[in-house]
């Protein structure tokens, strides 16, 4: 059984305390730390995808299909409950990832991620121009849901809200590492660095991708619903091409090693964005790919990289 790295414990650790403590010191934070989780959640699926060396840049296609599952369901057939919008979007994602992944897995790099872009395009095009369907551009105000059946306040649901990601994030954070390091993990790195020889030893290629693609998409659309219901609103330009480019933004930023490294990068991401935005409101993307810039210059294996050399040098002294 794969044990987690003293570092990994750590940044749970911070994590948890940050989730409880942050939220109690500033309660306008309560929704940015759960979003922080949500997209972390989301990342796991672009550091899957990274080990075998592909870069999805329509990864959002699952994010708006976990999304507009929360906001046809309140649309259409009333305000949901929150337990069961965390089953129903990430199952539309999976399935739909299935159908999708059947097609791009049989392609490589540059094809692999424009084949991905291509078919996240599509659904946005579907989203914005279904006027009737989808409110279009306007997008989809989602009602407050109840949880387990029962109704609560906005401040109270706000942090059942938080928490429930918080779960769900270590949950899929540990099960992800898990998967890294398993037999399946290194496999789907062999991807990258010798297909050939893969192939060789009996290994299907295209269902060792296939099967860590269809996780990718349950994930995304798992973040998809989070954060629809922590905004309330679903929107086409959750399934934008821009979208699927924060997502890698985030993985690059925060590290594609190690898991945690998703929520090192959306917590830098977010953090980053919403103190620029309130301070310099035409320049955060400026900042934000000052940002990038360093670390790819300086660390180029991510915040968890740059935390594990430090580590490292610290135990050598």
């Amino acid at each position: 059984m794969a044990r987690l790295s003293n570092l990994h414990r750590v940044l749970i650790a911070i994590a948890i305390a940050a989730s409880i403590i942050v939220p109690a010191l500033l309660p306008s934070w309560t929704t940015l730390v759960t979003l922080i989780l949500a997209k972390g959640i989301v990342v796991l699926g672009i550091i899957i995808l990274l080990q075998a060396g592909q870069v999805s840049f329509g990864h959002a296609m699952f994010f708006g299909l976990g999304a507009y599952s929360v906001a046809f369901w309140g649309k259409y057939l009333g305000t949901g409950d929150l337990l069961l919008y965390i089953v129903i979007a990430p199952v539309v994602a999976t399935l739909v990832g299935a159908l999708v992944g059947v097609f791009v897995v049989r392609y490589r790099e540059i094809f692999f991620g424009m084949l991905n872009l291509a078919f996240s395009m599509v659904l946005w095009s579907l989203l914005e121009k279904l006027y009737h369907f989808t409110n279009g551009a306007d997008g989809i105000r989602v009602a407050r849901p109840t949880i387990a059946g029962m109704a609560f306040p906005p401040e109270t649901f706000q942090y059942l809200l938080l928490y429930i990601t918080l779960a769900l994030a270590l949950v899929a954070s540990f099960a992800v590492q898990r998967y890294l390091d398993s037999p399946l993990g290194h496999m789907l790195k062999a991807i990258k660095t010798n297909e050939t020889r893969l192939e060789y030893l009996g290994v299907s290629a295209r269902k060792v991708l296939l099967i860590g693609y269809i996780i990718s998409a349950f994930l995304g659309g798992l973040g998809g619903a989070l954060v629809t219901v922590a905004q309330q609103i679903a929107t086409p330009e959750f399934a934008f091409w821009t979208k699927s480019g924060e997502f890698v933004f985030i993985a690059i930023l925060g590290g594609t090693a190690n898991a945690a490294g998703a929520f090192a990068g959306a917590a830098m991401f977010e953090i980053v964005r919403f103190l620029a935005a309130a301070k310099l409101a035409n320049a955060w993307q400026l900042i934000l790919g000052v940002v990038l810039i360093v670390i790819i210059m300086f660390a180029p294996s991510g915040l968890i990289g740059l935390l594990k050399r430090g580590a490292a040098s610290e135990g050598k002294r």
